[in-house]
């Protein structure tokens, strides 16, 4: 871990930001023992760790790797990004996203970890706030490691391993990956502390409480904890601040700044100086009218084919067919350009958005799903049919738990629900593997170019990205997943 830990032994004090916001230019003026000794100076090292996370290497990265695998999307044509092999599942021991993911994560997680190292619990209100934001952001960063590096909860926790548990500042440990049991088991128990700690109202740009809770019903969930996932998720729908977006609402959902829309529970806020343009999460998914974007990343056949079947849905505005001069539909590789917006046109930016990663409408899913897999089905799908009324779907749009629509079980319709409410924000792969489902993408793209048809099984090697080799070779204790 040498290469890794040992970049990352200071604060790194050129990104730190002021005390006042995250959104303010960081500065460099004082040591680092200066800095960890009084409020002020640990909430700009606190607010420096935001500033990690809004890293490209850090959001870009998640947010692909969590998506790309999935079966909403399609690509549409070969490239050298790697990109490529997450899409295809072709994951190499050398693959540059999933190393910068990898070495950004483990510099939040050290930075974090100098700040929990120099705050005492109970000292005060403040400097609680502060403890507590930073043990959500290093169970954040645990969680997303273990999900992207570490398999299945569901598959064999406690022999599989997950990732390294750092809770030290050390440079040169040497250390070895804990199991995926472990891994959860931290993030849960680091969670809970949190939550605990926060008092402090701020905005959605930040941790919380109710964020850890939320957080928290999601990990439930990928362990198949049910009681919990709903118990968690029970305190975060309870929380007035949040509330559901209205149908006429949610065709503007991602274009609304997030401490504006009171769904959001806490997002990765980007502001006009954060604008990576063509390297922005969005770029890959649309080209604007003025030609900023990749846009070689298209809505899958199958999933234009599922949004389509109800045509007051709103969540259909989320997809922009790019048309010809003549109104034909434009194609790449003779795939149909079919644009994704949820990472777009925040303030009228094309390439502008600040991700979210929780929201109250996951929170009624989270809830629904395990409803159904402990035989609450009603409950279950009331929950189902209050997330189709935010999408402005009523009467006979919405389910019963005799008319399930064609669908097998209850499960399946929540399973489905999730993918029409969440697509393209990191969650189908996840929600699919974690039942012991297969992903089956039988739809024109680039995952498979003779039919254009791939199945993933639930246990294939490749559902988890491969360590980094480069951290691997400089430390004798880090083990490959199997190859």
């Amino acid at each position: 871990m040498k290469a890794l830990f040992s970049r990352y032994t200071l604060l790194g004090l050129v990104f730190l930001t002021s005390a006042c916001s995250i959104d303010k230019k960081p500065y460099n003026g004082l040591p680092e023992d200066a800095i960890l000794q009084n409020a002020q100076g640990l909430r700009a090292a606190t607010d420096g760790n935001y500033t990690f996370i809004k890293d490209a290497d850090y959001t870009r990265n998640l947010f692909q790797i969590n998506e790309f695998p999935g079966d909403n999307v399609t690509l549409s044509g070969t490239t050298t990004d790697p990109l490529f092999l997450t899409y295809t599942y072709r994951h190499t021991s050398d693959q540059g996203n999933a190393l910068a993911f990898y070495r950004k994560g483990y510099q939040v997680i050290i930075g974090c970890n100098k700040v929990i190292g120099a705050v005492k619990e109970g000292t005060s209100k403040e400097m609680d706030q502060i403890l507590g934001e930073n043990l959500f952001l290093r169970a954040m960063v645990h969680f997303d490691l273990v999900r992207i590096f570490g398999r299945p909860y569901t598959q064999s926790p406690e022999t599989n391993s997950g990732i390294i548990i750092k809770t030290d500042t050390k440079a040169d440990d040497n250390a070895s990956r804990a199991s995926v049991k472990e891994v959860y088991a931290f993030v849960v128990s680091e969670l809970q502390r949190a939550a605990k700690l926060m008092t402090t109202v701020r905005t959605n740009s930040y941790a919380s409480a109710t964020a850890a809770n939320a957080l928290l019903s999601r990990v439930y969930l990928y362990m198949n904890d049910n009681a919990n996932a709903i118990t968690y998720a029970n305190l975060v729908i309870a929380d007035s601040r949040y509330a559901l977006a209205t149908s006429t609402q949610v065709p503007d959902f991602y274009t609304v700044e997030n401490e504006q829309n009171r769904e959001v529970i806490y997002a990765i806020k980007h502001t006009l100086k954060d604008d990576r343009t063509w390297s922005a999460i969005g770029s890959m998914y649309y080209t604007s009218p003025g030609g900023v974007g990749w846009g070689e990343i298209y809505a899958s056949q199958e999933y234009q084919d599922l949004i389509n079947k109800f045509p007051n849905d709103k969540r259909r505005s989320f997809l922009v067919r790019k048309l010809t001069s003549t109104g034909a539909q434009e194609k790449r590789n003779g795939i149909d350009k079919v644009y994704i917006t949820k990472f777009s046109n925040q303030g009228g930016i094309a390439t502008l958005s600040s991700p979210i990663v929780l929201r109250l409408s996951e929170m009624y899913l989270n809830r629904a799903e395990a409803y159904a897999k402990t035989g609450e089905t009603e409950k279950a799908i009331a929950d189902v049919n209050l997330i189709r009324q935010r999408a402005g779907l009523t009467g006979t749009e919405l389910y019963t738990t005799t008319d399930l629509k064609g669908l097998p079980t209850v499960l399946d319709v929540v399973l489905q629900e999730r993918r029409l409410e969440l697509a393209f924000e990191g969650h189908r792969p996840y929600d699919l593997f974690r039942n012991n489902r297969s992903l089956v993408r039988n739809y024109p793209g680039y995952h498979n170019t003779t039919d254009g048809k791939q199945t993933v099984p639930p246990d294939d090697k490749q559902v988890v990205h491969l360590i980094p080799e480069s951290e691997i070779v400089l430390n004798k204790n880090l083990k490959q997943n199997p190859l």
